[in-house]
């Protein structure tokens, strides 16, 4: 079987998480083909550090992606790939405080080296210093994020794949991350401001633009909310991929429910929406793989 095959007997089965990832495949399938579509991707947890930079920078050059929105902690990590550095394969039964004493961080059972944060940094401050002093008084994040994928050479970095085919970057919480702390550090220096409400601009104008807007949302968090909300200002989206393992028990916005979504007006009544219950590092991978195969039989046809 190939991956669409076996993704289509899931579909078959139609019940329990087989028929979600069916019906999510059959949703994103028409994301990605219809041109009326102004695809959103929202990014929460380990995303990049899982090995995922590659497929979403191909998603973008491919022209499947239209706006990425993101936490911080995902773009610093396409960063220290690009500048060489790797994220290796642990265990989630590590003694912690021997790899404190090896300066290796521990997402779950990635492992990073901290040295390359210290390079990251030297790096940073040299492409940030390059920005002209007047544009660094006033500059989005967006912005911001689109001059340093500008400089990055590395053809699968999310970055410089998104700032070379115009894909706005959006991070609304950029300085909760290694690289805003960073930069915080090299404002004490130099002029450099992040206007916050500049990258609200940059949304919103993606949102007004779309005759349809579909959004793909891996875990919940502020790229999450922040993609949604920005929605409610053209009466929600019309369809919608949840993967998350989040539940909605405790009431936060990481685990609620699509239809939840539909009573703020971030889903539209009769908008088309899914949510798949699993680790998106096992769905998304396999959903976008049936879901791209179905794209281009369409396209020979």
């Amino acid at each position: 079987m190939t991956v669409a095959e076996f993704v289509e007997e899931l579909n078959a089965a139609g019940v329990l998480g087989a028929g979600k990832i069916g019906e999510a495949t059959r949703l994103i399938a028409e994301m990605f083909k219809g041109p009326e579509y102004t695809v959103f991707l929202t990014l929460a947890g380990p995303i990049v550090p899982a090995g995922f930079r590659y497929m979403i920078a191909e998603l973008i050059e491919d022209g499947y992606l239209d706006v990425l929105v993101t936490t911080g902690a995902n773009m610093v990590h396409d960063m220290v790939e690009a500048l060489g550095y790797k994220h290796m394969v642990g265990t989630f039964a590590a003694e912690d405080r021997k790899l404190r004493g090896q300066k290796i961080g521990r997402i779950g059972d990635i492992y990073i080296e901290q040295v390359a944060f210290q390079a990251l940094e030297k790096w940073l401050f040299k492409v940030v210093d390059a920005i002209p002093d007047e544009k660094r008084k006033q500059i989005s994040a967006a912005e911001l994020l689109s001059e340093i994928g500008k400089k990055i050479g590395d053809k699968d970095s999310i970055l410089a794949t998104a700032a070379r085919k115009n894909v706005p970057i959006i991070c609304p919480a950029l300085v909760d991350s290694i690289a805003g702390f960073q930069l915080w550090l090299l404002g004490q220096d130099k002029h450099l401001h992040i206007d916050p409400l500049s990258d609200v601009k940059a949304l919103m104008d993606r949102v007004y633009e779309a005759k349809k807007v579909g959004i793909i949302m891996l875990g919940g968090g502020v790229p999450k909310h922040f993609a949604l909300f920005a929605n409610t200002f053209r009466e929600g989206v019309d369809a919608a991929v949840q993967i998350t393992m989040d539940r909605p028990e405790p009431g936060g916005l990481s685990g609620a429910s699509l239809e939840e979504a539909i009573s703020w007006g971030k889903v539209k009544p009769r908008g088309k929406a899914v949510t798949v219950i699993c680790d998106a590092t096992i769905a998304f991978p396999l959903i976008v793989a049936a879901a791209l195969d179905n794209v281009r039989k369409e396209k020979i046809k």
